[in-house]
C-alpha cells in the first residue's frame, strides 16, 4: 500500500506526457491563411497580457496568505504546500490557455475539410488543458503527501497537506471571477451593440469588441475553468485524507497501521484508476462527417464513456484488493459502490445539464418559441428552466449521498465516520475522469474561437456552419463540466465540513478542553450563521453580475464610439479597421479591479465569523453549501439554455438571424452570459474556499 503515492505520481506523469503529445500534435497542424494567423496572434497576445497582469495581482494575495497561515495556525511548513498548490494551479491554467490560443485558428482551418478533422483537433487542444490539470494536481498532491508524511514525517503533516487545497482554491477563485468578468464584459457589450443595434453578425470583423471576446473565451473559459477544475480535483482528494487524519487524530508517525494506511491510500488509488481510464478514453474521440449536434455529441462523448467504464471496472478491482480482507473491514464492496455512486451522480447531473441546455430537447426549444413574444418572456422561460433543473440535480445529489453513505458504512462499519468517508470518496469518483472531462469542456472555447476566426477572416459560409455546430455542442459540454464541478463541490464540502468539526475537537483537546460543534438551529448563533451563509452566495452573485454590467457598459460605450467616430467602420469600407486594443484594455482593467471584492469576501467572512463564534461558523458553512449549490446549477443551466436558444434561432428557427425573435434571444443570451460563465461557475469555488479556509484555520478558532 505504501507504493500507491508513487504509482499515482507515475500516472500523473503519464498524463503530462500525453498533454505534451497532444500539444505537439496541435502545434503541427496548419493555422490557415495570413489573415487567420494574424487574428490568432492578436488573441494570443491579449490572453497572455491579461494572465500576466492577473497573476501579478493575485500573487500579492498569495504571498499575504502564505505568511498568515503559519503565523495564525502555528504550522510553520504549511506555507510550502499552499504555495505549491497555487503555483501548479496557475501553471495548469496558463498551459491550457497557451494551447487553446493556437488551436483556434487550426480548428478553423480544419473545418474547411469538415467536422471529421475539426472536432478531434479541437478536442486535442482541450486535452492539453485536461491532462495538465489532472496531471499537475495528482502529481502535486502525491509529492506533498510523500514529502511531509512519508519522508519528513512532521507532526503537522496532514495540516500541511490540507493547505495545498487552499493554495489551489486561492488561484481558482480569482481566475474564475476575473476571467469570467473579462469574457462576459466583451461578449455582452459586443453582442448588444453589434447584433441588436448595428444588425451585424456575431464575430463580425467590424465589431471592435470581437477580439476582446475571443481573448475572454481563453482567459475565462479555459484558464479560469482549468484553475477551477484543478481546485475541484485537488479538493476531492484532500477531503477523505483529511477526514481520516483528523478523525483518527493522526500524525505522520501514527499513520502506519494497515487499516489507516488503506483509508489514506484508497483515494489516490481511485485517482490512478481514473487517470488511466481518462488517458485511454481520450484516444476514443473521433470526428464524423455530420454537422448534426447530436451526432457530434456522440463522437465527443465517446471518450468520456470509455473512461467511465474503465474507471468502474478499475474501482471494483481496487476495492477488492484494498478491502477484501475480512479481518480489517466488513463488506469490501461498500466503498467501491460509494465511488461508483459518485461517478453516476456526476454523470446524471451532466445529463440534466445536457437536457436543459441542448437544442435537441424541449427546454431550449421552449425558450426559443417564447422569443416570439419578446425579451421579457425569453428571460422568464430561461429562469424557469434553470430553476427546474435545480430540482433534478438536487434529487441526484441526494440519492448519490445516500448511496455513498450506505457504502461507507458497509465497509467501515455502522458509524458516522464510515458514512462520511463514503461521501468523501464519492467526490473522488465524480472527478476521477477529470482529464477527459476537462478536455471536453475546454474543447468548447476553442470551437467558439474557431467560429469567430472564420467570420473575421471572411471564409466561406460553409466553414462557419461547421464551427457553429461545434460551438453549439461546446455550450452543452461546458454545462456538463460545470455540473461535475458543482456536484463534487457539494460532496467535497460536506467531507471537509466534517473534517473541520473533528479538527476543532482535536485542537480543543490539545488545550485540555472538550468541544463539540453545535448545529442546533434552535441556538441563536447557529440560526444567525445559517442565514448569513445562505446570504453570501447571493451577495457574491450580485457582486460578480454587477461587475460584468459595469465593465460591459464601458464596452458598449466604446463600441458605439468607434462606430460613430471611425468613418466607414460600420459600413465595412475596405481598409478600415476597428481599434480592438481599446476594447481589450477595457476588459482587462475592469476585470482585474472588479475581481478583488468577491475574492476577499470568500476568504474574510468565514475568518471573521470563526473568530467570533465557531458554532455560528458551522451554521454559516451549512447555509452557504445549500444555497451555493442550488444557485450554481440554476445559473449554469439557465445561461446555457439561453445561449443555445439563440443559436437554435440563428440556425433558421423562428425567423432566423436578424428577426425580432432573434433580437429577443440575444437579450436572453446576454442575461445568461454572466450567469453561466461568471457567477455560476464561481459558486462551487466559493463553497469550497470558505470550507477549506475554516478547516485550515480551525486550530486558531479555539
Amino acid at each position: 500500500m505504501q507504493a500507491i503515492p508513487y504509482i499515482a505520481a507515475v500516472s500523473a506523469l503519464a498524463a503530462l506526457v500525453l498533454a505534451a503529445f497532444y500539444y505537439k500534435d496541435v502545434s503541427s497542424a496548419p493555422a490557415g491563411n495570413e489573415r487567420m494567423v494574424s487574428i490568432m496572434r492578436q488573441i494570443q497576445a491579449g490572453a497572455r497580457a491579461f494572465l500576466r497582469q492577473e497573476y501579478t495581482w493575485v500573487a500579492g494575495f498569495v504571498v499575504v496568505m502564505a505568511v498568515l497561515i503559519p503565523v495564525i495556525t502555528g504550522v510553520a511548513l504549511s506555507f510550502l504546500s499552499y504555495l505549491l498548490g497555487a503555483v501548479l494551479s496557475a501553471g495548469a491554467g496558463y498551459a491550457g490557455m497557451t494551447v487553446a490560443t493556437m488551436a483556434n485558428a487550426r480548428t478553423t482551418n480544419a473545418a474547411i475539410d469538415g467536422p471529421a478533422k475539426a472536432l478531434p483537433l479541437a478536442f486535442r487542444g482541450g486535452a492539453v488543458m485536461g491532462f495538465s490539470v489532472a496531471g499537475l494536481s495528482l502529481l502535486g498532491l502525491a509529492f506533498t503527501y510523500l514529502l511531509f508524511v512519508e519522508w519528513i514525517g512532521t507532526d503537522d503533516a496532514f495540516e500541511i497537506f490540507t493547505a495545498f487545497g487552499l493554495g489551489a482554491s486561492s488561484i481558482a477563485l480569482f481566475a474564475r471571477v476575473g476571467g469570467g468578468i473579462y469574457t462576459k464584459a466583451a461578449d455582452v457589450g459586443g453582442d448588444l451593440v453589434g447584433k441588436v443595434e448595428a444588425g451585424i453578425p456575431e464575430d463580425d470583423p467590424r465589431n471592435p469588441a470581437t477580439i476582446a471576446d475571443a481573448v475572454g473565451d481563453n482567459v475565462g473559459d479555459v484558464a479560469g475553468m482549468g484553475a477551477d477544475l484543478f481546485e475541484s480535483y485537488s479538493g476531492s482528494l484532500i477531503a477523505p485524507v483529511a477526514l481520516t487524519a483528523f478523525s483518527l487524530g493522526l500524525t505522520a508517525e501514527m499513520a502506519g497501521d494497515d487499516r489507516t494506511v488503506q483509508l489514506l491510500m484508497f483515494p489516490m488509488a481511485i485517482a490512478f484508476v481514473g487517470m488511466v481510464g481518462a488517458i485511454i478514453g481520450s484516444f476514443a474521440v473521433r470526428g464524423g462527417d455530420s454537422t448534426d449536434v447530436k451526432d457530434l455529441s456522440k463522437q465527443l462523448h465517446r471518450g468520456t464513456t470509455v473512461a467511465m467504464i474503465l474507471t468502474v471496472i478499475g474501482t471494483l478491482i481496487v476495492g477488492r484488493i484494498f478491502f477484501g480482507d475480512g479481518a480489517l473491514f466488513d463488506g469490501w464492496h461498500g466503498l467501491p459502490v460509494s465511488v461508483i455512486g459518485g461517478l453516476a451522480a456526476g454523470w446524471g447531473i451532466g445529463k440534466v445539464a445536457e437536457i436543459w441546455t441542448s437544442d435537441h430537447f424541449a427546454p431550449v426549444r421552449r425558450i426559443a418559441s417564447q422569443a416570439e413574444t419578446g425579451p421579457a418572456t425569453t428571460v422568464l422561460s430561461g429562469v424557469s428552466a434553470g430553476m427546474v433543473s435545480v430540482a433534478a440535480s438536487v434529487g441526484l445529489i441526494a440519492v448519490g449521498v445516500l448511496v455513498a453513505y450506505w457504502g461507507g458504512q458497509q465497509t467501515l462499519g455502522d458509524t458516522t465516520f464510515g458514512g462520511v468517508y463514503g461521501i468523501a470518496v464519492a467526490a473522488v469518483g465524480m472527478l476521477a475522469t477529470t482529464g477527459v472531462v476537462v478536455s471536453v469542456d475546454a474543447y468548447g472555447p476553442i470551437a467558439d474561437n474557431a467560429g469567430g476566426i472564420a467570420e473575421m477572416a471572411e471564409l466561406d459560409p460553409g466553414v462557419r456552419e461547421v464551427t457553429d455546430a461545434l460551438d453549439s455542442l461546446g455550450n452543452t459540454t461546458a454545462a456538463i463540466a460545470k455540473g461535475f464541478a458543482v456536484g463534487s463541490a457539494a460532496l467535497t464540502a460536506l467531507a471537509l465540513f466534517k473534517s473541520f468539526e473533528v479538527a476543532l475537537q482535536s485542537a480543543a483537546a490539545e488545550q485540555g478542553e472538550s468541544f463539540a460543534l453545535s448545529l442546533d438551529i434552535g441556538a441563536v448563533d447557529v440560526f444567525i450563521g445559517l442565514f448569513l451563509g445562505a446570504m453570501v452566495p447571493f451577495l457574491f452573485a450580485a457582486l460578480t453580475i454587477d461587475a460584468v454590467g459595469r465593465a460591459a457598459n464601458k464596452m458598449i460605450e466604446e463600441v458605439r464610439r468607434q462606430f460613430r467616430e471611425i468613418p466607414g467602420l460600420r459600413e465595412g469600407t475596405p481598409g478600415v479597421e476597428p481599434d480592438s486594443a481599446a476594447c481589450v484594455a477595457i476588459s482587462t482593467r475592469g476585470s482585474l479591479r472588479e475581481m478583488l471584492a468577491p475574492g476577499a469576501l470568500a476568504v474574510l467572512v468565514p475568518l471573521v465569523i470563526g473568530f467570533i463564534d465557531v458554532d455560528a461558523l458551522g451554521g454559516f458553512l451549512a447555509g452557504a453549501l445549500v444555497t451555493g449549490f442550488a444557485l450554481a446549477i440554476f445559473m449554469a443551466n439557465a445561461g446555457g439554455a439561453w445561449d443555445n436558444a439563440k443559436k437554435y434561432i440563428e440556425a433558421g428557427a423562428h425567423g432566423g438571424k436578424g428577426s425580432d425573435p432573434h433580437k429577443a434571444a440575444v437579450v436572453g443570451d446576454t442575461v445568461g452570459d454572466p450567469f453561466k460563465d461568471t457567477s455560476g461557475p464561481s459558486m462551487n469555488i466559493l463553497i469550497k474556499v470558505m470550507t477549506i479556509v475554516s478547516l485550515v484555520f480551525a486550530s486558531a478558532f479555539v
